[in-house]
């Protein structure tokens, strides 16, 4: 339940166009479908040991990380979300043609436009999803989460796929020992679909605080010159104080997850297992004496992967659901803590039944869209260009064509004796010569015939 009431609506002019059509009933938003996909590149703590100054205990100790993964050259944000949303696709049995919207949480898009969403589903071949960004740094899933679960919720869309994906790797700084020992690659994603069916979604809350923008920050185009230039902070490379962040993690991650379960009458004592964002072991630790829960209830994988930002919670999520960690009935709280300063908890209600992917028709209608998406990408540029010309372009195309072809004929012509302008040039001389002598023959003819 709400602490305060809400505030008087202000004065509004009545609309007539809503009153034709019914009001959408409230849905439930399930999650049917979950992924994950990391990178096989793995880099140790030993590994790094030889890259900075720190050694395996060090870094153990700190933080619990032993190893995390780093994306190859040809591995790219969208690749790893495309893998990890195939996979939740395989575990929903749905078709990307049924998505009605995609939602990707990323603090490393390849491009700061078009979105990495369009990416994926231009490679998915789900022509019938819109498709956007979200930027929350490491609380980003549960904000994505959050959008479209409330989409469904009111009954605008059916199904969503959400996609927690980064390469933080690219924008490390391997010299600062304080965050590139922290940091790994990977991506997690779960289809949402809407039902009747109580559960799911129950209750999410978001928060942020931007007087903490500097805590957690990754300067890039249009940052001020004056944060640049401190000497401490370079473009396209992340920033942390990692005493700060420790200490308002610590603050927010218990207390975020209470309010959440307060506002739907639970207590922390019904939660089942707790999946936060995978930071600090330590954090972790802290969070289950916050809550009075067993520490066997804080899912953590944060040992084998890092910290992968707003990827770390679908990972984790995916891994829980196919250990068998998670069952029908359960009450799961996630909940993120990062950059921003932003935090964020949802909690719900597990109510997908274990099963494994099958190959079923589905499946190969499944395979038979993305091999339609491979072949649809070539042939739309291609079209989309043909039809942009006008008539007028195409003469001019045209012309351009037959020019450069003159110049290549004119210019394999040196390889012949005699060249053009030199037969020509003898041509005229001839001509001219010709014409001289027929001259002086009428002269000296007018000059040897007498007059009359």
């Amino acid at each position: 339940m709400l602490d305060h009431a809400p505030r008087p609506t202000r004065r509004l002019f009545r609309g007539h166009v809503a009153n034709n059509h019914r009001p959408r009933t409230l849905r439930h938003a399930h999650i049917v479908g979950w992924g994950m996909e990391v990178p096989s590149q793995v880099l140790s703590n030993h590994d790094l040991a030889a890259i900075v100054d720190t050694n395996d205990e060090w870094i153990v100790t700190r933080t619990g990380i032993c190893e995390r993964r780093i994306a190859e050259p040809g591995e790219t944000t969208t690749s790893l979300a495309v893998r990890a949303a195939q996979k939740a696709l395989d575990v929903a049995d749905i078709l990307p043609s049924e998505l009605d919207l995609i939602v990707v949480a990323t603090s490393t898009p390849e491009h700061s436009f078009p979105s990495t969403a369009s990416l994926i589903q231009d490679l998915l071949g789900a022509g019938n999803a819109g498709a956007y960004d979200l930027s929350a740094a490491c609380t980003g899933f549960v904000y994505a989460l959050d959008m479209a679960a409330s989409k469904i919720q009111t009954g605008s869309i059916n199904t969503a796929l959400v996609i927690g994906a980064e390469t933080m790797s690219r924008v490390m700084d391997w010299s600062d020992r304080g965050t590139c020992i922290l940091f790994g690659d990977g991506a997690g994603a779960v289809v949402l679909q809407g039902s009747d069916t109580p559960g799911g979604v129950l209750n999410t809350v978001l928060r942020s605080d931007g007087s903490g923008w500097d805590m957690l920050t990754l300067p890039t185009i249009s940052s001020r010159d004056t944060y640049l230039r401190d000497g401490e902070h370079q473009m396209h490379r992340i920033y942390m104080d990692g005493k700060g962040v420790y200490r308002f993690a610590t603050r927010v991650i218990g207390d975020s997850i209470k309010q959440a379960m307060t506002e739907i009458d639970l207590t922390p004592d019904r939660i089942n297992l707790v999946i936060p964002h995978q930071a600090n072991q330590r954090i972790m630790d802290f969070a289950a004496k916050s809550l009075k829960i067993p520490e066997e209830r804080i899912y953590s994988n944060i040992e084998r992967y890092g910290n992968t930002s707003a990827a770390s919670i679908p990972i984790a999520l995916a891994e829980a659901a196919n250990s068998d960690r998670i069952r029908p009935g359960d009450i799961l709280a996630l909940v993120g803590f990062g950059g921003g300063l932003s935090w964020g908890a949802t909690i719900i209600e597990w109510t997908a039944v274990p099963t494994k992917p099958s190959r079923s028709i589905t499946w190969g209608r499944r395979k038979g869209e993305y091999a339609i998406a491979g072949l649809r990408r070539p042939v739309i540029r291609w079209w989309r260009r043909l039809m942009l010309l006008s008539p007028t372009t195409w003469i001019i195309g045209a012309r351009r064509y037959l020019v450069h072809r003159r110049d290549q004929l004119r210019a394999q012509l040196p390889a012949v004796n005699v060249s053009v302008p030199a037969i020509v040039k003898d041509r005229d001389s001839k001509d001219r010569d010709s014409k001289d002598r027929d001259s002086k023959d009428t002269d000296t003819n007018r000059k040897d015939k007498p007059n009359e």
